[in-house]
């Protein structure tokens, strides 16, 4: 039905509550990129209004930080934007401070804790190689 796939791929050893927390704010970043990705408001049988939703299934995938730093790899290598979220990122509390300590990072030395992307499927498949279905 897709000629997408939008994969959120999470390291395996963060606590649920960070887990949740991270696949959120990734998600935002691929809405933000891909805003046509929304659907219409959903509406239920008494008339309420509720907000959109994605039109496309997330894959929510899970890799430890070994495979998780080769798929971010992968995603520079193949020029995909994607959304990442690093683990000093948990300490702050806003935008600004999320990407003052973002930027203190390279590629190399990043302490990456969930990525996002959504690109052709064969190729989502080919980056996120190694990951798995989150359990």
């Amino acid at each position: 039905m897709f000629d997408t796939k939008f994969a959120i791929v999470l390291v395996d050893d963060l606590p649920v509550w960070q887990k949740l927390n991270v696949t959120a704010f990734l998600t935002s970043g691929i809405v933000a990129q891909f805003p046509g990705i929304i659907g219409e408001p959903y509406r239920d049988r008494s008339g309420n209004l509720y907000n959109p939703l994605s039109i496309q299934p997330v894959i929510v995938l899970s890799a430890d930080r070994p495979a998780l730093s080769t798929i971010h790899r992968r995603v520079l290598e193949r020029g995909v934007t994607s959304s990442l979220y690093v683990e000093e990122m948990f300490s702050t509390g806003h935008d600004l401070a999320n990407r003052a300590v973002f930027a203190q990072f390279a590629p190399d030395d990043a302490k990456v804790v969930g990525i996002a992307l959504r690109a052709e499927k064969k190729l989502v498949d080919k980056i996120t190689k190694g990951a798995r279905m989150h359990p």
